[in-house]
């Protein structure tokens, strides 16, 4: 009876019909990616072959899974074969990371049969993606990096930022003889430009420098 039951669950032969609506719906669910990666990126430089890797995953997997459903001894030397690959290229920003697992997820549920499920939950992940990140993304982080000759003249700068700016904090602070330098992160509507002439001409400013950043940090 175990037998049967296994081996019932295998054929030899892939119907035509079930490899095109299967690989079909995988190139939907992959574009959806690659649509909603290129509208969401954030990075210093896009790629595009990554974003089409993503797609070109989607439908891959699927591939794979259709493979493993239709014949038992294949799906045994396949998950033999496939554990000796290894992926050796480095992903720096973790929403890479977010977007190759779900385009692997797409591929493998997909190629499962199970369509329904592979599209709602790519669209209740792409809603939820385009959402936070879009939002977190309105306002854009700026490093002031402050040079100043006195405690009055950082007395002053604090003052200001507090009346110009919608919030900041400090970041690092170092004094020498002479001199004090100051980072600071803040959040700025508009005129980056205006604001830096601003900055600049208050008394005991040396100079002033506004850099756009990531968000991230590291003194």
């Amino acid at each position: 009876m175990i037998k049967s039951s296994v081996t019932d669950n295998f054929v030899s032969d892939i119907r035509i019909s079930k490899i095109l609506i299967t690989l079909g719906v995988a190139f939907l669910i992959g574009f959806f990616i690659y649509i909603l990666y290129k509208r969401v990126f954030s990075g210093v430089l896009y790629s595009k072959s990554f974003n089409v890797s993503l797609m070109g995953m989607t439908m891959i997997t699927a591939t794979v899974i259709i493979a493993i459903n239709s014949n038992l001894v294949l799906s045994l030397g396949m998950v033999g074969a496939l554990s000796i690959v290894r992926f050796r290229t480095p992903i720096k920003d973790p929403t890479d990371l977010i977007f190759l697992f779900w385009a692997a997820v797409a591929g493998i549920v997909t190629g499962a049969g199970f369509f329904t499920l592979a599209i709602i939950g790519s669209i209740i992940i792409g809603l939820i993606l385009f959402l936070f990140i879009k939002r977190s993304s309105i306002e854009t982080p700026y490093l002031l990096v402050i040079n100043c000759d006195s405690d009055d003249s950082e007395r002053e700068i604090h003052s200001h930022l507090t009346k110009s700016v919608k919030r900041y904090n400090m970041k690092q602070k170092t004094v020498t003889a002479g001199n004090i330098e100051l980072t600071l992160e803040l959040r700025l509507d508009d005129k980056e430009g205006g604001f830096v002439n601003t900055v600049s001409g208050l008394t005991g400013v040396k100079n002033a420098l506004l850099i756009s950043y990531s968000g991230d940090y590291v003194s």
